[in-house]
């Protein structure tokens, strides 16, 4: 049966209107995604930030959670996290990471500043959060600073930062390796980091962990060491 020109004419608008609406709704949906994980960085950055440090200023201020605790808070709240909100935004919660991801093509350019400014607003909170509750004096500063030089303090960063990036590379980005077990593994590395460079440079590995203590307290001793390093180590 023939068809007539405007019949035609109105299927090529219904097939056009067809593809807006589709495109429409992909392009909400991937609106809803990017708010999504952008709540899970805030989320997650937050609860890190605020375990983690916080059981530095508690120990500073009442001496009850020691330096074992310490390390062990760390990778604990970690290893939480990765599993709470791992499978939303893929648990950066560490600019460093999500700027190495972005430069081996694992992770979209376009949304590295949206991730990176999560994750700063996410110490900013906790930090504020835990110097509002705690009242915290500038003795108890729960952010990093360099026990000894400034360069020894970088070096240990970078190496710190490259084995985390390592790990992370290869349970969690690797085929071959079992993802399952991501949460541990990066959990129990920053674990040892934390052991091991700790007493000297912080072991921050992140410049978020540093920069949000930093700018709530007003001190900003070596903080360039913690905004470069953690960055350029993985990369």
């Amino acid at each position: 049966m023939a068809t007539s020109p405007a019949a035609e004419h109105v299927d090529e608008e219904n097939a056009r209107g067809e593809e807006t609406r589709q495109g429409d709704c992909l392009s909400s949906t991937g609106v809803v995604r990017l708010i999504q994980k952008t709540i899970a960085e805030v989320v997650g950055t937050f609860f890190v930030i605020f375990a983690g440090c916080g059981s530095v200023a508690v120990n500073k201020m009442y001496g009850s959670v020691s330096f074992p605790g310490i390390c062990i808070t760390w990778g604990l709240v970690v290893m939480v996290m990765v599993y709470a909100v791992g499978h939303i935004s893929g648990a950066h919660f560490n600019p460093a990471v999500t700027i190495t991801f972005a430069i081996f093509r694992r992770f979209p350019l376009k949304e590295v500043p949206i991730y990176v400014l999560s994750q700063i607003c996410g110490s900013m909170l906790a930090s504020f959060t835990l110097y509002e509750v705690l009242s915290p004096k500038p003795a108890h500063f729960f952010g990093t600073t360099p026990a000894g030089s400034d360069m020894q303090s970088f070096v240990l960063e970078i190496i710190t930062s490259f084995l985390l990036m390592f790990v992370i590379s290869g349970v969690a980005t690797d085929n071959r390796a079992i993802g399952e077990l991501a949460g541990i593994a990066v959990g129990s590395t920053i674990t040892l980091n934390v052991f091991v460079a700790g007493p000297i440079s912080g072991a921050s590995m992140n410049p978020a962990r540093s920069l949000g203590p930093a700018i709530v307290m007003h001190n900003y001793k070596g903080i360039w060491v913690y905004l470069v390093a953690p960055s350029l180590g993985p990369s």
